[in-house]
């Protein structure tokens, strides 16, 4: 059957070392679905060769890899994958390997070669984005007129970068904070002035300078990015820290270390080394964000008093240093480490709901407490609508209702000056 090759020719690597007769073993594939795009990892044992080009009717993407050979099965995608419908392998010539992902609709690939880093070897990164979605630079918007506020959440890690992982359990610092961050977004949206915009919500890597963007796109006033602490070869280590950014340098080598570390995340995550030289190369910073600054280990300062009351605090005051992350210009920006995964028993707390909730309340309440005192949010309805009332009736629980309007129970109480859990058939609850 004849095909007809409409598509152009996106890519053509050429390293150093090809053509010297080794062959080159695809030793996995992996797929991550982020919101706008689906991205596939080839694990490699080396470099090599190749290049990406579209066919269409049907849509397809062609992967050819010269002197290569694949081990082991191709994944199958996910029914509810928007993008890819199946990957194969094709017929072509000796020794080169062809891959084709059989596409459910035109998308625009972006390829990226990435150099041996921390756990991963030489990897090719291939994204698909929808060709009718492509990816395009985010301007801040104006502020607009509100009466709530917008805390950004940032999960750390997440896709290909998973963080630190615990030595006992083998515990992932990617899903931990996770799981924090949904903690806390849930304390947040059940304020009836506060709103929470996350940075990722699944399992997949966010570019660092995209993350305090998001927060600035969704006019944040203040973004928190949770971590969990790693120290190999100290296992008694433990306790929260509260990081945020330095315009002079570190205020301590652990700090120093801690940027470091977490910088280079974009390099395990997959990310282009021209936007990460671009990042970190812009070091000066405005008068807004020297405010700013000041207004970061403010609220760092306020979570952190929260944090000692969960659990031990392994530095006593706000560190700062030169962190990505945190580079928003005019948003207050924290990178909390919230334990260390590193030593056993903290590992085991990490990975318990309770104090998951525990870590979460007490950042929670340590915004709460720096809003307050900045006076950020006001008593007017959130989003201009009417607060919610419910009249109690005979056989009502306060569980019960906070179930039907998906609310907290202690929020419920606060908001009635409730001391239990005892409620009089009539009483009107204003609902968050």
């Amino acid at each position: 059957m004849r095909i007809a090759r409409l598509g152009v020719l996106l890519f053509l690597g050429l390293f150093p070392g090809f053509g010297q007769g080794a062959t080159v073993a695809v030793e996995n594939l992996r797929l991550w679905r982020a919101p706008d795009h689906t991205r596939l990892v080839f694990d490699l044992s080396g470099t090599l060769e190749h290049r990406v080009f579209i066919l269409k009717n049907p849509d397809r993407l062609v992967v050819d890899l010269e002197n290569s050979r694949l081990l082991g099965a191709l994944p199958t995608p996910d029914p509810n994958e928007p993008v890819l419908a199946g990957i194969r392998t094709g017929a072509h010539g000796d020794n080169k390997l062809r891959i084709v992902l059989d596409l459910k609709q035109p998308v625009r690939p972006r390829t990226l070669v990435l150099k041996p880093y921390g756990q991963y070897g030489h990897r090719l990164v291939i994204d698909l984005y929808e060709a009718k979605g492509a990816p395009r630079a985010q301007t801040k918007p104006a502020k607009s007129k509100r009466h709530y506020m917008i805390i950004a959440i940032d999960a750390g890690h997440g896709g290909e970068d998973p963080g630190a992982v615990g030595r006992r359990y083998k515990t992932r610092e990617k899903d931990v904070v996770l799981a924090i961050a949904k903690q806390l977004k849930k304390l947040v949206d059940a304020e009836p002035n506060m709103r929470a915009v996350m940075t990722r919500k699944g399992d997949y890597y966010v570019k660092l300078k995209d993350r305090y963007e998001k927060a600035r796109k969704n006019e944040a006033d203040i973004f928190v990015s949770i971590h969990a602490d790693a120290l190999p070869g100290k296992r008694r280590a433990r306790g929260a820290s509260v990081y945020a950014l330095s315009e002079r340098g570190a205020t301590s080598a652990l700090a120093r270390t801690l940027a470091n570390k977490h910088n280079a995340s974009d390099l395990i995550g997959g990310v282009s080394l021209s936007d990460k030289d671009d990042l970190l190369a812009k070091v000066l910073l405005d008068l807004s964000q020297t405010a700013t600054i000041g207004s970061s280990v403010e609220l760092g300062s306020s979570v952190l008093s929260e944090l000692k009351r969960v659990g031990p605090i392994h530095i006593e005051t706000v560190q700062q240093a030169g962190f990505a992350v945190l580079k928003a210009p005019d948003v207050p920006s924290l990178l909390i480490e919230t334990a260390f995964i590193s030593t056993p028993t903290e590992e085991k707390k990490l990975r318990s709901k309770g104090y998951q909730r525990k870590l979460a309340g007490a950042i929670f309440k340590g915004i709460k407490r720096y809003a307050k005192r900045r006076k950020l949010v006001d008593n007017q309805p959130r989003r201009g609508g009417e607060r919610r009332v419910h009249i109690v009736r005979s056989g009502d629980t306060l569980s019960a209702i906070a179930r039907l309007y998906d609310v907290h129970m202690d929020t419920l109480r606060f908001a009635n000056n409730l001391s239990g859990n005892k409620l009089k058939v009539g009483r009107k609850l204003v609902i968050p």
